[in-house]
């Protein structure tokens, strides 16, 4: 078995969901979940099919989204794994629904920082072992940031 990593290619801007299904039908259903969710949400979307042909499956409503979706999918590889990049639209306001997919097993990140996955590959196919989401912490917030902290989530509008 060999372990591997591989880094999600995506804009600084861009967020990422990545996460583990177990069939086919993920497509359709995460591309009705994200459309229902917000409205003027873009995204792109790609699901490694791990049986039959083992293509991987894509969809979503922004081309440029989609492309680098399948880019990203092929290049992990990893039986039943779908990646959702997103365009007018944060994680937050699409996770429930995404959680919420019947086929959805799992969600590994959602996240605007680089991200690698970490992956084993054997004789059979490649596994996705977890993430590495960031950067590692620094420090332990104080006073200061603790404030920062509040004033960002309020004027995002997260906090009243």
């Amino acid at each position: 078995m060999d372990l591997k990593v591989v880094q999600i290619d995506k804009p600084v801007d861009l967020n990422v969901i990545l996460g583990q299904s177990h069939f086919i039908k993920t497509v359709e259903d995460l591309h009705e979940a994200l459309v229902s969710s917000v409205p003027g949400i873009r995204f792109g979307l790609a699901f490694c099919e791990s049986s039959g042909p083992c293509l991987v499956r894509a969809s979503g409503n922004d081309d440029g989204l989609v492309e680098l979706a399948k880019k990203n999918a092929f290049e992990i590889g990893a039986g039943h794994c779908f990646i959702v990049f997103l365009r007018e639209a944060y994680p937050i306001n699409v996770l429930n629904a995404v959680k919420s997919v019947q086929e959805v097993c799992t969600i590994y990140c959602a996240s605007a920082n680089p991200v690698q996955v970490l992956l084993i590959e054997t004789e059979q196919g490649r596994g996705i072992l977890g993430v590495v989401d960031g950067f590692r912490s620094e420090g332990v917030e104080g006073p200061v940031e603790t404030q920062e902290r509040r004033e960002l989530l309020r004027r995002f509008g997260y906090k009243l």
